[in-house]
């Protein structure tokens, strides 16, 4: 399944007060962007993911309710990638959506 333009609109009016914005189709998802940097995905499923790294930055989003994304290699090991869950508030929330991927942000520079 591959993202639609409206699911593109979304993600890009729930950024909006992100600086510089840009998104970039990739593996059937979406990449989004601040001045080059990614700072975000929206999978094929449409599900929205910050990039998280910093252990205080995951834990505020563990606190909130994210999850880590995982799967499963062709071995059966599990892998986690530095990418969290956006937390349900934020979807319908873009104050709160932007707040957070500026601290993604801020953790990334």
């Amino acid at each position: 399944m591959s993202l639609s333009a409206a699911d593109t609109a979304f993600a890009r009016e729930l950024f909006a007060s992100i600086p510089a914005l840009t998104t970039r189709k990739m593996f059937g998802g979406l990449g989004i962007y601040s001045n080059g940097v990614i700072f975000a995905l929206m999978r094929s499923d449409g599900q929205l993911l910050l990039k998280a790294q910093s252990v205080p930055f995951t834990a505020t989003l563990a606190t909130m309710g994210s999850t880590q994304w995982t799967y499963t290699r062709k071995t059966g090991a599990q892998a986690a990638m530095p990418y969290w869950t956006l937390p349900d508030a934020a979807l319908d929330d873009p104050e709160l959506a932007g707040q957070l991927a500026s601290q993604a942000l801020a953790a990334l520079l």
